[in-house]
């Protein structure tokens, strides 16, 4: 089959004739029909992420297709039926403290290694190979509409945050980082989850007002100054009463006095989820006060990824029509340029944007 194999840090993608997956019992092999190119892939490919991922192999994170062929284990799956590849595997041993891989990706630590040698390959390939579990039937498509249904890789992420924040319908939450491509994605998530409102935080003003044209007066923005203070008045002005959940999504490189002023707005007894990446390139960590924490009964939590069945649930909201993939923009590519599928999204990932490679 053809694939881009990723043979070293810092190296173009190579596309060559590689060997098919070979399928075992708890496996499922499933012709790839589309697949994301993420925002900061050429981060990954370079090496300047430091992501755990042995080398050489086919990059890529989860896809959308069609089932060729399965183990005895499988008791649902047919030939042919349309499944989402999510790309985190987890290991089958220990179910309260499973070791994660992200499926061409990178590894949780050194169980995740160990996970990704035999799960080894992604979905950069004309096919691939995914646990039983991992194949998640999401109806019939066309083929035309397995392109957006890539989107539900993207809005999987802050919907395993608000999951955790166990978010009910009609509260007030707020999303620290918004303006990004996840962060805009867990405000229409939120909505869709039946949020009474979402404050929406950034410093782009044009993609803040893009979010409100977007999903109307349930969303309303804040424009940060830099000030921790001022901004954390502000956003506690911007909501409409008390706000019940943070979510912070912001990326590495961000101070954490940015994540502070959003987490201190929440009300007492209220939740903060963290899913960003804040303090993975370096500098200070973040700091809470102790008191604050202890007598406002403050829940903080980080969240990596989503649960198991996170995608059937989201893939429920989709066919509802609690949540539309058409808000997403999306720029096709074949395998045979998959390098240029990377500089493009590297340029181009800003929110409900999507870069797409259709082998």
């Amino acid at each position: 089959m053809k694939a881009a194999l990723l043979k070293a840090f810092g190296t173009p993608l190579s596309i060559e004739q590689v060997d098919d997956p070979v399928l075992g019992t708890g496996e499922v092999i499933v012709d790839v029909v589309a697949t994301r190119v993420l925002s900061y892939a050429d981060e990954v490919f370079s090496g300047a992420r430091n992501y755990l991922l042995n080398l050489p192999a086919i990059p890529g994170p989860g896809a959308i297709g069609r089932v060729r062929a399965f183990g005895p284990d499988a008791t649902h799956l047919k030939q042919g039926d349309w499944v989402y590849c999510d790309p985190t595997f987890r290991s089958r041993d220990d179910a309260r403290s499973p070791d994660i891989t992200l499926q061409g990706w990178s590894a949780g630590g050194d169980g995740g290694l160990r996970l990704q040698k035999h799960f080894h390959h992604g979905s950069w390939a004309e096919r691939t190979r995914v646990p039983t579990e991992n194949a998640i039937r999401i109806g019939e498509l066309s083929e035309a509409d397995a392109t957006q249904w890539c989107a539900l890789g993207t809005l999987l992420v802050p919907y395993g945050g608000w999951l955790a924040a166990d978010l009910k319908a009609g509260e007030t939450v707020l999303v620290s980082g918004a303006t990004g491509n996840f962060g805009s994605a867990a405000v229409a998530v939120a909505l869709a989850m039946g949020a009474g409102c979402v404050i929406a935080t950034g410093r782009n003003e044009t993609v803040l007002a893009d979010l409100v044209r977007r999903f109307g007066p349930r969303v309303r923005t804040q424009t940060l100054s830099g000030e921790e203070d001022i901004d954390r008045e502000r956003m506690k002005q911007a909501a409409p009463g008390p706000i019940d959940c943070v979510f912070d999504i912001l990326p590495p490189g961000v101070s954490p006095n940015v994540v502070r002023a959003a987490i201190m707005a929440v009300r007492p007894y209220g939740r903060v989820v963290l899913m960003g990446g804040v303090g993975m390139s370096g500098g200070p960590g973040l700091e809470l006060a102790y008191p604050w924490i202890m007598r406002n009964c403050i829940t903080i939590r980080g969240v990596f990824m989503y649960p198991p069945d996170a995608a059937i649930r989201l893939a429920g909201l989709v066919r509802a029509g609690l949540l539309s993939l058409d808000q997403f923009e999306t720029t096709i590519f074949d395998l045979d340029r998959a390098n240029e599928a990377v500089t493009h999204a590297a340029s181009h990932g800003g929110p409900f944007k999507m870069t797409v490679l259709r082998p």
